[in-house]
């Protein structure tokens, strides 16, 4: 109602952040719990921040899921590009290559759609959903949307489970060939290659699905 609209007005919520632009908090509302705002020029962005302004916290037990709308023939097609919560009060995104051309079913309703009809074409949505936390560490992010800093991560697990790997099977011993102490616990080699494959291909699929474990 309307002083719900007033008090969103008081109370930003969320602002999105972009090299050599002002910082844009006109957030409009689609929902009771969804949000968006309008990125202008947006070919000439290649990051974005998104983050919590520290005015209003989320509710406990929950986040914002962000979207990247991109308007399309037919339509809006919508990416996932991560999430925020109080414990992680910002993100940067990768959005150069985020250029959806295929129409998907709208997660925001028609009043945000209705909004793109009179957007130009070099307009974006910033969409922000607020969901469980339990159901957004699920989610999978766009390919191509994570800053380097989730790529450097992403590789510095990988290395490490490489070097524990070999370290690992570097001890490994035929019982046949060699006594064994009785006072030690012993693991087959094919337990920890089963586990380094898995790990290997979760970590590949969504470098963050190490945080709902």
């Amino acid at each position: 109602g309307k002083d719900d609209v007033i008090q969103l007005l008081r109370s930003i919520m969320f602002g999105v952040l972009a090299s050599g632009r002002l910082v844009n908090t006109s957030v409009q509302q689609a929902s009771p719990n969804q949000f968006f705002l309008t990125v202008d020029r947006v070919e000439s962005i290649n990051h974005i921040v998104v983050f919590l302004t520290g005015e209003v916290p989320f509710a406990e037990g929950f986040g914002g899921s962000i979207y990247f709308g991109w308007p399309v023939e037919g339509g809006v097609s919508w990416k996932i590009l991560g999430f925020i919560s109080n414990e992680k009060p910002s993100a940067i995104f990768k959005i150069s290559k985020v250029k959806p051309n295929e129409v998907v079913q709208n997660p925001f309703g028609q009043e945000m759609m209705d909004s793109f009809t009179q957007l130009g074409s070099t307009t974006a949505l910033i969409g922000v959903s607020v969901e469980p936390l339990s159901e957004l560490v699920q989610q999978t992010p766009s390919a191509d949307t994570q800053a380097s800093t989730v790529e450097s991560f992403a590789e510095f697990t990988q290395k490490m489970l490489e070097n524990f790997f070999n370290y690992a099977c570097s001890f490994a011993v035929n019982p046949t060939q060699a006594p064994l102490n009785p006072a030690e616990s012993y693991i087959p080699a094919s337990v920890l290659q089963q586990w380094y494959g898995n790990f290997q291909r979760r970590l590949q699929n969504n470098p963050n699905f190490w945080r709902a474990l």
